[in-house]
């Protein structure tokens, strides 16, 4: 298995917006191999200038996993090109098929070097935001397996982070909702996300420790999405709104 073959692949389809096959067709590898050619992708973004940020998380609806036979979330890397400021405007010209979701965000106030536990939470996090998530897989018609949505460093394109609040606002049973030009495209609610937002940023510990995923101060952890993902498309306003965390958009020229 040619991993740094694979890892360009991927990354030549994310740089220059074209759809390709399943890696997996013609080279099926596990989910430990998928890793490996999602880090290396990465990298790849690495010495080219970008910087780690962050991870994101995916599967972290129940029903989500049931649906695909897992018994796990996934994660991807977040990078510094792949943040969006609030209220910016993109162009979907690096995009392929993008759909934008609404998350909640977490703020790393100390270098994580343990598995945490609720108890940990006021040590190690400093802000909880409305986020927005933009997937956008690589692959023709967004179709992939378990595996090759991990290589392609589970579908993260772009996220948008909006105010921080204290974290002890209570993410228990929020209403989640993703608009377009103010017209309601989805909603959804906090406890979505395994039944506790927090469970998010700890399961992201967990798997940065096995992984061996360093998450350093300042960091940001995408807790996963709380309504199915929606496409986005030229000349509309994206917004999502959490309750208690307020707003956060961005637009599409």
């Amino acid at each position: 298995m040619d991993i740094q073959h694979l890892a360009q692949i991927i990354d030549d389809a994310a740089k220059n917006a074209i759809a390709i096959p399943q890696l997996s067709i013609d080279h099926p590898f596990d989910e430990t191999t998928a890793y490996d050619i999602q880090a290396a992708s990465i990298q790849r973004r690495i010495q080219r200038g970008e910087q780690l940020v962050g991870l994101k998380m995916g599967f972290t609806s129940y029903a989500k996993m049931e649906q695909m036979g897992v018994h796990d979330m996934i994660w991807g890397r977040l990078t510094d090109q792949m943040l969006i400021q609030n209220g910016e405007t993109i162009s979907l010209d690096t995009m392929i098929h993008p759909r934008a979701e609404p998350e909640i965000c977490f703020r790393i106030s100390k270098d994580v070097d343990k598995q945490l536990t609720m108890d940990d939470i006021p040590e190690y996090v400093d802000g909880i935001a409305a986020a927005i998530e933009i997937i956008d897989s690589r692959y023709q018609n967004f179709k992939f397996s378990l595996e090759d949505v991990i290589a392609d460093n589970c579908s993260s394109t772009g996220f948008v982070v909006g105010e921080w609040h204290p974290i002890d606002t209570p993410l228990s049973n929020l209403s989640m909702n993703l608009s377009f030009d103010g017209k309601l495209q989805q909603e959804g609610n906090s406890d979505a996300i395994l039944g506790n937002p927090w469970q998010s940023l700890l399961d992201a510990s967990r798997l940065a420790i096995k992984y061996g995923e360093s998450i350093k101060k300042g960091a940001y952890i995408m807790a996963g999405a709380a309504t199915p993902a929606t496409y986005i498309k030229e000349g509309i306003m994206v917004q999502a709104e959490v309750e208690r965390l307020g707003s956060v958009s961005f637009n599409v020229k």
